[in-house]
């Protein structure tokens, strides 16, 4: 299953059952796990090692040197997990600094002409829509990075959290929420996510009522998440959004 033109390191270790398409490119310290599936005009390099049944399509680059300007050599690190779709003309790139790693969870389709910027995190069964993240984004699981938004270094994408199409992210994204605009707003709870991951209704009011608090009544952040964990139910959801917005180091979209 390996095309006659494709350019594979001898060094490099080969999954089995993978299927390596036209002029591919796979370095020498990579490892492709089994069953793999690289199309065409895909390249692979640096240190980068990558899970089971991932599908990598034409002219997307993987693995290579960061673009920060900061690099100053060393050994960097970049790990994809399982069953990820990575369309044409992805770009994503290692970490910065020596020792450090740029890593991708499991299920994730990152879609035609995205960006992963160096030491990005980021979680499981997330979609990235031809978008852009700087360097050191975190992405919890399960949201979605809008078509053309760009996310600024540093920052948080929460879990279920959707950046609308042309973004310009900023602060942090709260889990649950949809933020939209230039610069970005946080605009409403994610129901269309919340409904499709089966999130209880009794959930989906009481996150509700969370937005109302934290960005329709002027309070401060401390005094909002004060009021909503003395008012709201508890539940995983809540606590999560809570915990998040307390751990903030850019701040939180409103």
């Amino acid at each position: 299953m390996i095309h006659p033109t494709a350019i594979i390191d001898s060094r490099a270790q080969i999954g089995a059952d993978c299927e390596i398409g036209p002029y591919c490119v796979i370095g020498p310290d990579v490892v492709l796990g089994a069953r793999c599936r690289l199309i065409s005009h895909v390249v692979i390099d640096g240190h980068t090692t990558i899970g089971e049944e991932n599908q990598f399509y034409p002219f997307c680059s993987i693995g290579l040197k960061t673009q920060d300007l900061k690099w100053a050599g060393g050994t960097t690190y970049t790990r994809i997990g399982n069953r990820n779709t990575i369309r044409e003309c992805v770009t994503l790139h290692s970490g910065t600094g020596d020792g450090e790693a740029t890593v991708i969870g499991s299920d994730n389709s990152i879609l035609a002409g995205s960006h992963i910027g160096h030491n990005v995190v980021m979680g499981n069964r997330v979609i990235v829509s031809m978008a852009a993240l700087a360097g050191h984004v975190l992405v919890e699981d399960y949201a979605i990075v809008g078509g053309l938004s760009a996310i600024h270094q540093f920052c948080r994408i929460g879990t279920m959290g959707m950046t609308a199409g042309c973004a310009k992210v900023t602060q942090d994204v709260p889990p649950y929420m949809i933020v939209d605009g230039n610069p970005a707003e946080t605009r409403m709870i994610n129901k269309i996510g919340l409904e499709r991951n089966g999130v209880p209704d009794a959930v989906q009011t009481a996150l509700r009522s969370a937005h109302r608090i934290l960005f329709r009544e002027g309070l401060t952040i401390p005094n909002a998440l004060a009021r909503i964990e003395a008012e709201l139910p508890d539940s995983p959801e809540v606590r999560h959004l809570v915990q998040f917005m307390r751990t903030s180091q850019r701040g939180v979209t409103k």
